[in-house]
């Protein structure tokens, strides 16, 4: 049996550590909440209580990745304007426990914020330029871990996440002014990340690889929020359409060609 560690078993890492529980892996995963501890339990995850900081790792690090060859990191940033906190030096504080353990392939969950709206096709060849301070240490981390020889490192950019429970008309309804109304979306609901992360290990490649991800629909910003909040029965959205819009548009080519993924239908 095939086990993975999970680092940061939250809004996609525990429902991926059950998917992969159901695909026959062993899985430890990690949280930093003691009440959380029993969640995973109780659903056959083998539950560590780690805690990443810009000084020391507490917890039981080490025992978290023994004996597991792959190491999936799903640990966002969690950074505001106001926020001073470093996330890259809590990787490089990470680092030096993955080198010593058995792990030999790493996911990094990370963001298309890596790329910076220049109304244009994104790719994985476009070079990434953020705007924001969380894609600036999002990118950052990213090559810290790829040019990391002593682990394959795969990072997977996910676009807006999306589910049942979680929606950005939720926070969008009602409110005036939103800027670039002719930008398109770029979403991805929680069933096609687990379902491409799944596909990724399934994959025998040993070199590092980056895939963006982002479901094929694409409609403007002002369509389709205006749309959900009249299916969910928020106040509408209004936008400011003053001036231009900018945006991106996040090309899925890489990971229908390179995985054969076909994503879900009807989950936006």
């Amino acid at each position: 049996m095939k086990q993975i560690s999970i680092l940061g078993c939250g809004w996609l890492g525990l429902p991926l550590a059950k998917s992969l529980l159901q695909n026959g892996y062993r899985v430890l995963g990690s949280t930093t909440s003691e009440e959380k501890m029993a969640v995973l339990e109780k659903v056959g995850i083998s539950p560590f209580l780690v805690c990443l900081s810009e000084h020391t790792i507490k917890g039981e690090i080490d025992s978290f990745l023994n004996n597991s060859e792959i190491l999936i990191i799903d640990i966002p940033p969690k950074l505001r304007r106001d926020s001073s906190e470093n996330f890259v030096i809590k990787i490089q504080n990470l680092i030096p426990f993955i080198e010593k353990s058995q792990v030999n392939k790493l996911l990094f969950v990370s963001s298309t914020s890596v790329y910076s709206d220049t109304n244009s096709t994104i790719t994985e060849e476009t070079i990434p330029n953020p705007d924001t301070e969380s894609g600036k240490q999002l990118l950052e981390v990213e090559q810290l871990l790829q040019s990391n020889s002593n682990f394959q490192t795969i990072v997977i950019r996910f676009g807006g996440l999306i589910g049942e429970d979680r929606h950005p008309i939720k926070f969008l309804a009602g409110r005036i002014h939103i800027e670039n109304p002719l930008a398109p979306i770029n979403l991805i609901h929680q069933i096609d990340c687990i379902g491409i992360i799944e596909a990724i290990l399934q994959q025998d490649s040993k070199g590092n690889e980056t895939y963006n991800a982002a479901a094929p629909f694409h409609p403007n910003r002002k369509e389709y929020y205006t749309q959900k909040a009249i299916e969910f029965n928020l106040p509408l959205p209004q936008f400011n359409e003053s001036k231009p819009s900018i945006g991106k548009l996040i090309s899925i080519t890489k990971v229908e060609q390179h995985l054969g993924y076909s994503f879900s239908e009807n989950r936006l």
